[in-house]
């Protein structure tokens, strides 16, 4: 009878260890998932930071260069053939009679080593630049509607059609980036 009494308290100390051992496990995996979903969330946004930086960049270099474009026409159907074989993918570019927009031409263009279409387009003396990559190549997975940076001092756009992605950039109005968009849209 002693016996019995004396391995019920013993049970008790094993349960109640065991259960507090159980409970630091769970605290500390918590802890060590929240910390890792933090940490990939935040590398997330650092990547898609870059991204947008990296095509303000794209932008402003081209409208800075002495040569914009390496093909220079107003005309979709000289300017779309022209990529053909310099890129991996086909796209299509929009009907511009009855609108604001006018094709200046296009060029070949990279986004960390992911070769891409650079068309620009003018609009009440506004340049606007889109950009066309494939999607699967681009360094970082954005959303549709994903915002750029406040900090980035332009009006962008971006989406995802057909496995690519767009992006619409410029100085020009909200309602004019939105406009050219979509007619991107409209085009695919």
């Amino acid at each position: 009878m002693q016996q019995s009494m004396a391995s019920k308290p013993q049970r008790r100390f094993r349960l109640t260890w065991m259960l507090a051992a159980t409970a630091a496990i769970i605290v500390v995996a918590g802890t060590l998932t929240s910390a890792y979903l933090g940490t990939r969330s935040s590398r997330d946004q650092v990547a898609r930071d870059h991204v947008y930086s990296e095509i303000a960049d794209l932008h402003v270099g081209t409208l800075a260069s002495s040569s914009p474009v390496d093909v220079i026409s107003t005309d979709r159907h000289t300017v779309k053939p022209w990529f053909q074989g310099k890129i991996p993918f086909a796209f299509n570019l929009p009907e511009l009679q009855n609108s604001v927009f006018s094709l200046l031409g296009g060029r070949m263009t990279y986004l960390d080593q992911t070769p891409g279409a650079h068309l620009i387009y003018d609009v009440r003396k506004h340049h606007i630049s889109v950009f066309v990559f494939q999607e699967r190549a681009l360094p970082a997975r954005l959303e549709d509607g994903s915002l750029p940076p406040q900090k980035l001092s332009f009006n962008m756009e971006t989406w995802t059609q057909g496995g690519l992605r767009y992006f619409v950039i410029g100085d020009a109005s909200t309602a004019d980036i939105d406009s050219l968009a979509k007619l991107f849209k409209a085009a695919s």
